[in-house]
């Protein structure tokens, strides 16, 4: 019996999209030739399918906690809010384009489509529809055989199918169905698929997730795994020897192409993305701008990779930047492994940049969008070392931290799990990192920094609320020690005083301060000059972290 277009289908799809990809990434790498062949794909659609599926998640817990219920509306929302945020990639930013275009339609048709009724499948043909169109509007210069014609094959399927019945299942079987087969197509609409003799990457993975979709609402588990071969369905290690031959053919369209993939997020107005769109067309080539609503996703490939930043600057606020280097003509070569590296997850654009000082992967996150394992799995590789260090510096990133560690261990990588709970921490951590000398006794040494280092953070209470430290009112300002709420006060700096003084009555050697985006200009100064004239032989440095979650972290080592 088919199931009903809701909310818990949603949430179905996305637990089983990620499995889907889950068991195809490697052989979607295996086959990714366009527009760049780095194979990747596999890789950046699972990443972004993972954060549209912990999004979803965090709807359900969020209604789940109110007592109220998710509505279709809300979850294919979240979906496509976290496809978007936590977009990798090509492909990875166009299926997140594809999930907005289904909810223009889905959340404006609510009502209709929340059930299992004619109206649902009608309105899923529209969503579908939608987003392809939607896909191509986000691209700036569309070509066949590609990701966007399967999706347009899959919108034209799914308006010729349940009309007689009503059933959104059958709409959504049809459009994995017609995605299918325009799949097996790609190779004759673009040449370099054909001359590797695979089909699209991108398309491949459509193919996964339009299947998960249809599954959910039929209950049907399909587990026939997509075809990578232009002329016949093949097993697994065929489509590992294909891969093989991609690589040492070096098959990339068009000569080596541009440099650098460059990916942000961007808050940003309509008419000034208008602009950035024409700018960076005129940059590099694979422009891919999605999004709405303020916030955007850019992906564009270049030669000039701060052009491409600064473009961003100029439009709005880029964050989460990620800039990939191809290596031009040698880009399918390895690069010499590192013997050691450090991966660590920072709130702010500052500690990223003072990480990366220091020789660090650093893992930006802002305020309700922490990375998921996959991500931290993918910086690990990234780092391209044999032996890694993982700073977490977050106490609810723990788990989601052992997992990846545990995941790159499979790869090869010996991953050590340092317990840092907060930046301040990672950052004393980071300071006594040697790659010189043994794996082990740098864990010790970085351990010991961190665990030597005691951690606070300012914040601004949003609403009345008990605490450690009493009542609380919307607009006072916290004082965290150790995660705990120990200081209530009325302004920050005050309150900031109050703290300093409190973990210094313990004794300390060195004050370290995080500024943050929204921090007061004299804040810095005057409690380096308290901490001065009140505790004798305390040092002090200062850090712009441009953290949004807290104006102020405080470490005293």
């Amino acid at each position: 019996m088919p199931y009903p277009l809701d909310a818990t289908a949603v949430r179905s799809w996305c637990g089983l999209a990620l499995e889907a990809l889950g068991r195809e990434r490697e052989r979607i790498d295996a086959i990714n030739v366009y527009p760049v062949a780095d194979g990747d794909t596999g890789t950046n659609l699972y990443l972004t399918v993972e954060s549209a599926a912990r999004a979803v998640e965090a709807a359900f817990d969020g209604h789940a906690s109110a007592g109220a219920s998710l509505r279709l509306s809300d979850a294919i929302g979240a979906m496509a809010h976290g496809a978007l945020i936590g977009a990798r990639g090509n492909s990875g930013t166009i299926v997140a384009q594809l999930l907005r275009g289904m909810t223009e339609v889905l959340a404006a048709a609510d009502g209709a489509a929340d059930g299992a009724t004619a109206g649902a499948a009608d309105a899923l043909r529209r969503a579908l529809r939608r987003a392809a169109a939607s896909a191509y509007e986000a691209v700036a210069h569309p070509v066949e055989g590609t990701v966007l014609t399967v999706a347009a094959a899959a919108a034209d399927a799914a308006e010729r199918a349940g009309h007689e019945t009503g059933d959104a299942a059958e709409v959504a079987r049809a459009a994995h169905d017609g995605a299918r087969t325009a799949l097996q197509a790609t190779p004759g609409q673009l040449a370099v698929l054909g001359r590797a003799g695979v089909v699209d990457a991108g398309g491949c993975g459509l193919v996964a997730l339009l299947g998960a979709l249809a599954d959910a609402l039929s209950g049907e588990v399909s587990l026939t795994p997509v075809a990578v071969r232009a002329d016949a369905p093949l097993p697994e290690a065929a489509g590992c020897e294909v891969a093989g031959r991609v690589a040492a053919d070096g098959c990339a369209p068009d000569g080596a192409g541009p440099a650098f993939e460059v990916i942000y997020l961007l808050e940003a107005g309509d008419a000034a993305v208008a602009r950035l769109r024409n700018r960076l067309d005129g940059l590099g080539d694979s422009l891919v701008v999605v999004g709405g609503d303020g916030l955007w996703n850019v992906h564009v490939h270049v030669d000039d990779a701060g052009a491409a930043v600064e473009a961003g600057i100029e439009a709005g606020r880029p964050y989460r930047i990620r800039i990939t280097h191809f290596g031009g003509a040698t880009r399918t070569e390895e690069p010499a492994m590192a013997a050691r590296a450090v991966v660590a997850v920072v709130p702010g654009d500052g500690l990223a940049g003072l990480c990366a000082e220091a020789g660090a992967t650093a893992v930006s996150v802002r305020p309700g969008e922490p990375p998921a394992s996959g991500e931290l799995v993918q910086a690990i590789r990234q780092a391209h070392a044999r032996e890694v260090m993982l700073l977490p510096n977050d106490p609810e990133l723990r788990h989601t931290a052992a997992a990846a560690a545990e995941q790159a261990r499979t790869e090869g990588v010996r991953v050590a799990l340092i317990p840092t709970r907060s930046a301040v921490q990672g950052l004393a951590a980071l300071a006594v990192h040697e790659p010189g000398r043994s794996f082990d006794e740098d864990v010790v040494a970085m351990t010991s920094a961190a665990g030597a280092t005691r951690y606070a953070e300012l914040a601004v209470a949003e609403r009345q609320s008990w605490t450690m430290a009493g009542v609380c009112q919307a607009g006072d300002v916290l004082g965290l020690i150790d995660g705990d709420v120990a200081v209530i006060g009325s302004d920050l700096t005050g309150t900031a005083m109050t703290v300093l003084d409190r973990m210094l009555s313990a004794g300390g050697e060195m004050v370290t301060l995080v500024l943050g985006a929204k921090a007061p200009e004299s804040l810095a100064e005057r409690l380096e000059r308290h901490v001065r004239e009140r505790h004798l032989a305390v040092d002090t440095v200062v850090y712009d972290g441009g953290q949004y979650a807290a104006p102020l972290l405080i470490g005293v080592e």
